[in-house]
């Protein structure tokens, strides 16, 4: 680069008052060879950048890409492999699971959705009594949008087929996940008040809709989730749940029972019953206005809303049928 001379700086950093016309530039200024200088520098910087890819801006790819946000990392035909990136003990018998996601991706689940997970080796995988690798739902605590991650919260049955496998994991280790499985399509305001009856692990997708509805502020729809566990050590995003209900007074209720209270506990105990659901949950009388959602092991299932059929509603039966409740306010996760 060839320095300034002192008249042409000189001229550069006068100024005068608007009222009279700035100092013409010296005759001896060089600026058409400084500018094709420069010119020709900064071509040949953008063709290197260009052929060596350290440069690759597109500034409509790049305000398009702000605009989308994260993009899909599940298929909801075809497993995809990801892999474990930490495992933390959450309680006893309970831990949460983070999978990676590539980067710039996210689960983008709608809300009510899981997904399917299963051993990403066949060969090595548990199988089922037909020999078929086993394959379970779950439903990510995560939020949908959260870019790079999925987290699970995933209690362990020690009889059970696919837990202690995927117990056995350490981070590095992969596993294959389908999805979304759409479940309950939830729309704001479409009923006035909602009821939710969990059990254990079965907590996981009441979650999904409280964390979601919540976060609409257009949305007023009140709910009471009655939250059933054997001793207060099960009971899962506790913390989470009552920092919900701090935040929103006038929309959540939750109810915590438990079966063998420890010294101190103040909420109801045993069994979600007719009594405890008609004291605590909206009556049938609302019709079309009022939603009940259950999901929990297949005893408390059955003994609130009646069995599954697999992957169908099945007949309404046990307490809710009892208590007047139509097919049509009831759906089992």
């Amino acid at each position: 680069m060839f320095p300034l001379r002192p008249p042409l700086l000189r001229s550069l950093l006068t100024r005068r008052s608007l009222s009279t016309a700035p100092d013409p530039l010296p005759k001896d200024a060089n600026w058409p060879l400084y500018l094709s200088i420069f010119g020709v520098s900064g071509l040949a910087l953008w063709v290197y950048w260009q052929k060596t890819g350290q440069l690759q801006w597109d500034p409509v790819k790049n305000a398009q890409e702000r605009r989308r946000g994260p993009t899909a990392a599940l298929d909801r035909d075809e497993f995809r492999t990801f892999e474990l990136k930490r495992k933390e003990p959450y309680n006893y018998n309970t831990s949460r699971y983070v999978f990676a996601l590539p980067e710039k991706t996210a689960t983008l689940l709608p809300v009510a959705a899981c997904v399917l997970l299963k051993a990403a080796d066949d060969e090595t995988g548990p199988k089922d009594d037909k020999g078929r690798p086993v394959v379970r739902p779950y439903t990510p605590i995560s939020d949908s949008r959260k870019v790079g991650e999925v987290d699970f919260l995933i209690k362990k049955y020690e009889t059970g087929k696919f837990t202690p496998y995927l117990s056995s994991l350490e981070p590095g280790d992969k596993i294959s996940i389908k999805g979304p499985l759409p479940k309950f399509a939830y729309e704001p305001n479409k009923f006035s008040q909602c009821g939710l009856i969990a059990g254990g692990s079965g907590i996981t997708p009441m979650y999904q809709l409280l964390k979601h509805s919540l976060s609409i502020p257009e949305d007023k729809t009140h709910w009471t989730l009655i939250f059933a566990n054997v001793s207060a050590k099960d009971i899962l995003l506790k913390e989470e749940f009552d920092a919900l209900a701090q935040a929103h007074p006038d929309r959540l209720n939750v109810v915590y029972v438990l079966d063998k209270p420890e010294k101190g506990f103040t909420g109801p105990t045993g069994y979600v019953t007719k009594e405890l659901i008609k004291q605590h949950l909206p009556g049938p009388e609302l019709g079309e206005k009022t939603k009940l959602f259950v999901c929990g092991p297949p005893g408390q299932v059955a003994a609130v809303a009646g069995k599954k059929a697999g992957m169908k509603q099945g007949e309404l039966g046990g307490a809710l049928k009892d208590l007047g409740y139509t097919e049509d306010q009831v759906f089992k996760f």
